[in-house]
């Protein structure tokens, strides 16, 4: 079973996602939440990069949630959220 006991998490110009870290044992997996996802989780949030990481602070639960259902161990090292997963 998945678990996500750390808070750390950071935004990813590149992918233009928030990445944050999932950890089953031994093993972590990375998640990425795409600034889409985020904005349909959170409609007002600002399209920078402070306000997607207060919007996912602030939906963290779900997107944990959403995560977990996702995962699957060992089978990848990072999974992608996306808006259609909300």
């Amino acid at each position: 079973m998945i678990e996500f006991p750390n808070y750390s998490r950071s935004y990813d110009r590149t992918r233009r996602a928030v990445r944050f870290w999932g950890y089953d044992s031994a093993l972590e997996a990375s998640f990425f939440i795409e600034e889409e996802a985020l904005r349909r989780l959170q409609p007002g949030a600002q399209p920078n990069e402070s306000g997607l990481l207060n919007a996912f602070d602030s939906n963290r639960d779900v997107i944990c949630a959403t995560a977990a259902r996702m995962y699957v161990r060992g089978s990848r090292g990072s999974y992608d959220l996306v808006a259609a997963n909300f």
